[in-house]
């Protein structure tokens, strides 16, 4: 029996927003874009990918994640497929609103501690959130060498958390930064590196040490 093709799958959320600067959860708002901090993040990521060889390159539609890439693609004659499945969480009322405020909702205390019963008033479920990222990694990865994924906090860390074999209610528990990178090897379920941003320059790495206190959403690399 021919043993399934080793893709290796870097998975990139995208870079700092302004919705993360203003401390607000986006959702799937098309208007949020880059910050000026997330400007520089993606020329930087752009600087460190820019020496992979991607057999194909695949998005969340959503505005933030195209400007993430954006530099990446000017520099070649790479283009990017758009998949609904890496989309980020839908967040149904809860979208557009403070993390602050949120965070005294009822509900917070069940995303922290049981995610895998929670369903967004008018929105999404995680588990809804899990199946579909996961499915569209999956056959994204299918026949390919090397792929770079581009999505959100939330969504990423529901990926990580299936491959490393976690319960949905444990995802709390994965940091994934802005423009941070994770790299898995498919379909052996390896997580060979999470959260890296050491190819962020220092300046852009020090917002990072300041996490702030709102997991939802994936967390927004600062305070």
């Amino acid at each position: 029996m021919a043993k399934s093709q080793s893709c290796e799958v870097i998975l990139l959320r995208h870079a700092h927003s302004t919705a993360n600067l203003k401390g607000v959860l986006a959702g799937r708002d098309n208007r949020v874009a880059l910050s000026p901090r997330g400007k520089r993040e993606a020329q930087d990521l752009a600087d460190f990918l820019e020496r992979y060889e991607f057999d194909a390159i695949y998005s969340s539609p959503l505005r933030r994640c195209r400007e993430s890439i954006a530099p990446l693609l000017e520099r070649s004659s790479a283009t990017a497929t758009y998949l609904d499945g890496l989309i980020e969480m839908e967040y149904g009322q809860w979208s557009g609103k403070s993390l602050a405020l949120l965070a005294k909702e009822d509900l917070w205390k069940s995303i922290q501690s049981r995610p895998s019963m929670v369903r967004f008033p008018r929105g999404e479920s995680f588990s809804e959130m899990s199946v579909r990222a996961n499915q569209a990694v999956q056959e994204a990865a299918q026949g390919r060498k090397r792929i770079l994924v581009v999505s959100h906090g939330d969504v990423i860390k529901s990926i990580v958390a299936f491959h490393l074999g976690l319960a949905l209610d444990q995802f709390q528990r994965i940091s994934i930064d802005p423009a941070s990178i994770t790299t898995l090897r498919l379909p052996t379920s390896q997580v060979l590196s999470v959260n890296v941003t050491s190819h962020l320059s220092k300046v852009e790495r020090g917002q990072l040490r300041r996490r702030d206190k709102f997991s939802l959403g994936g967390g927004q690399g600062e305070i």
